[in-house]
């Protein structure tokens, strides 16, 4: 699986433990910063992983940033990209499973390196169930995000 990472300076301390676990698990990774803890804007990073993964160039994305908040809010703006934040193993595998999320965010002040490790690990192993009743729920939100909403 291609999996496009990105990290602001908030969520940099992670990038050493998540970068290499992605490659062993036999993924490939589009890396796109940051690589140092100099202050950056984490909506930039939103929008850099979310276009990797609304373009199809990534399959999955992965957003890390001092909560995990901000960049899912910025990451859900973009049309095809469902992003949440994800603090825990169970939520990151029914997340793909469940809602088809294909981009994790994480709060790299929020949890350590080893849960943030262990949550990567079940994000990328899951696979969208086909379920009648998925399939359906899924349905609704697309058509939530074609309308924007409204009625």
């Amino acid at each position: 699986m291609i999996v496009a990472i990105g990290f602001d300076h908030a969520g940099f301390p992670l990038r050493d433990r998540l970068l290499p676990l992605i490659s062993a698990a036999g993924h490939e990774v589009i890396d796109l910063g940051t690589d140092n803890a100099q202050p950056i804007d984490y909506p930039d990073k939103a929008l850099e992983v979310g276009r990797a993964v609304a373009s199809g160039r990534a399959e999955r994305g992965i957003l890390v940033c001092g909560s995990g908040a901000g960049v899912s809010v910025a990451a859900c703006k973009i049309r095809g990209v469902r992003a949440a934040t994800i603090h825990d193993t169970n939520t990151a595998h029914q997340g793909v499973e469940h809602d088809d999320v294909n981009v994790l965010c994480l709060g790299g002040r929020v949890i350590g390196s080893e849960v943030a490790a262990e949550i990567v690990e079940a994000f990328l192993a899951a696979e969208v169930s086909n379920e009648e009743r998925h399939v359906r729920r899924r349905a609704k939100v697309d058509e939530i995000e074609r309308t924007g909403g409204e009625e």
